[in-house]
């Protein structure tokens, strides 16, 4: 798939892919909220407004009010591709937040995902 197809790709179109698999691994959907705000930097009445308005990818990046400072310590493998070494920012962006959700279906305790 193009970057340019998934940037159009609505957020809230993968959203409950991100729940499905955090839950399937006993992990709950306040859990993925809380990573996808520390990501972003939304609260979660912004989040769901971003869901409910079906924003997409690139917009939903664009718009959030601050990437989180220690973003740069997410490393390793997702996809195939070492996540600190994608060149496009929006789609590393992506990734990080695919990187991230990973690490909780994997139990990974959530002071470790959030680099504390």
């Amino acid at each position: 798939m193009d970057n340019a197809r998934v940037y159009r790709m609505s957020f809230a179109s993968v959203y409950p892919h991100y729940i499905n698999k955090a839950e399937k691994k006993g992990r709950t959907k306040a859990e993925v909220d809380t990573i996808i705000c520390w990501l972003t930097g939304y609260d979660g009445q912004a989040l769901q407004q971003h869901i409910d308005k079906r924003t997409d990818f690139e917009t939903f990046f664009a718009e959030a009010p601050q990437i989180h400072p220690n973003v740069s310590k997410i490393t390793g493998l997702i996809c195939g591709y070492r996540v600190e070494e994608i060149e496009d920012k929006l789609m590393q962006k992506i990734r990080y937040m695919d990187k991230l959700i990973d690490e909780l279906a994997k139990g990974r305790a959530m002071e470790k995902i959030l680099r504390k």
